[in-house]
């Protein structure tokens, strides 16, 4: 059986770019309707272990989850000597009615639980001491606005492992939303192109009750002869391809996209060796380029001079290059719209001013002044920052996000444990871990 193809009721598979189908293909095969595949989760324990899905505290309220109803069916049927209870909510994008005909137990009090899963961090009034949590902390790079948070991990004695970290032997991450983010990021760029220029109209995601509802919404839909460049090669960058293929937008190699003028939508996908370059050496080397990134500087500047819409999806930390410089935008700039889909406030592009929300996801940059402005104003860049563009598609997130987690991690966390587990536990029994270690000055208290 492969594995890679298995799922756990109604949604998507497993990132569909990724296995070489076109995008065509590949739209079909995630809406496509499959049965059940059973198989036996074997857990290493002896006794009933408790799972505990929280409900999500931060504001806004996320509506993702990590186990659908029908993955929580599942693991009761198949599952060895596991339980599940689910905190009631009224903002998830599952009901509670769903998760109780599933099966699954609703409980307001999770203090019987072993293992606690949710999506976004979790506000301080909402621990529960010694404990086992997983979910996005936002605490890997030092994140000013959640020290509070690992202080009060830490004073609850809590173990905490990070899906943000949970990762292969090669740092690929396993489980992740970027793929969704990316579907919903790129669209959301083309659509403010649009209301910039009012040269085409594309309705909100939101608005389509799944991938399949979308991808209809593109048919017919005739774009102007614009140039888009791509960052990334990704979970973002992959979502970003599928919606540039669906809407029927050309993709041409870097030499080409700079040099020509086309009669037709083009886009550009620029990678790693295409974005950096030693400043010495003038050569790209991925793994040295992470461990050593400040030794490297950007090579995208000849981009800012030809592209329209700028779709942005790769990671970046303090110490990577920014793809330009405030300083580099003057008349000779094209840009004027920028879905930054990584979302890093002045990041890896300079004028992300922060983030904006799903009902109100673009505003515009003044060219002079560097500060915020009412977007598709002429003299400002629009920029597209959301922080939880999964959102927008939260069913289907949901389910491919369970998909990952049932299929790579949770037999091993029911279990013995494992190396993957081991790399992205942040801290055990409040205490960091030695891969953590380097978080010792945020966490000092």
């Amino acid at each position: 059986m492969n594995l890679r193809y298995l799922r756990f009721g109604k949604g998507p598979i497993s990132n569909p770019t990724v296995y070489g189908c076109d995008a065509r293909k590949a739209s079909s095969l995630i809406c496509s309707r499959v049965k059940n595949i059973p198989l036996t989760l074997h857990l290493k324990n002896k006794r009933m272990l408790a799972i505990g899905l929280v409900k999500e505290g931060k504001v806004p309220e996320d509506n993702r989850v990590a186990l659908t109803p029908a993955q929580c069916k599942w693991l009761l049927k198949n599952g060895t000597g596991v339980s599940i209870y689910v905190q009631p909510s009224s903002t998830r994008c599952f009901s509670n009615a769903e998760y109780q005909h599933a099966g699954v137990t609703l409980q307001e009090d999770l203090s019987n639980c072993d293992i606690l899963l949710g999506i976004k961090e979790l506000p301080v009034h909402m621990l529960i001491p010694d404990k086992t949590y997983l979910f996005f902390s936002h605490t890997k790079k030092k994140q000013p606005y959640n020290q509070k948070l690992m202080h009060a991990l830490i004073d609850h004695h809590i173990t905490m492992i990070d899906y943000e970290c949970l990762e292969h032997e090669d740092g690929q991450r396993i489980i992740g939303f970027g793929f969704f983010a990316g579907i919903v990021g790129a669209h959301n760029g083309v659509m403010a192109y649009g209301k910039r220029t009012g040269a085409f109209e594309l309705s909100r995601v939101f608005a389509s009750k799944d991938y399949r509802e979308l991808i209809h919404t593109y048919f017919g839909l005739k774009l102007p002869n614009i140039k888009i460049a791509v960052t990334g090669s990704g979970r973002v960058a992959h979502g970003i391809l599928d919606v540039m293929n669906l809407m029927g937008i050309t993709e041409v190699e870097p030499d080409e996209y700079l040099e020509r003028n086309f009669t037709y939508p083009v886009y550009v996908q620029l990678k790693g060796h295409d974005l950096y370059t030693h400043k010495e050496l003038k050569t790209y080397k991925r793994e040295h380029f992470h461990e050593h990134p400040t030794e490297y500087r950007s090579r995208f500047l000849p981009y800012t001079r030809c592209t329209d819409i700028l779709m942005n999806g790769i990671y970046w930390d303090i110490n990577t290059p920014r793809l330009f410089e405030k300083t580099d935008i003057d008349e000779s700039f094209t840009i004027n719209t920028i879905a930054d889909i990584t979302d890093d406030e002045n990041g890896s592009v300079p004028i992300n001013l922060g983030d904006n929300t799903i009902e109100d996801p673009v505003y515009g940059v003044s060219k002079t002044t560097f500060k915020k402005t009412a977007p598709y104003i002429d003299g400002s860049i629009d920029i597209m920052a959301v922080g939880n563009l999964p959102n927008e598609l939260p069913r289907d997130a949901s389910r491919y996000f369970g998909e990952q987690l049932i299929k790579h991690i949770l037999t091993d966390l029911l279990g013995n444990g494992s190396e993957i587990i081991e790399r992205a536990t942040i801290l055990k029994h409040g205490k960091l871990t030695p891969h953590f270690k380097y978080l010792e000055d945020y966490a000092a208290h």
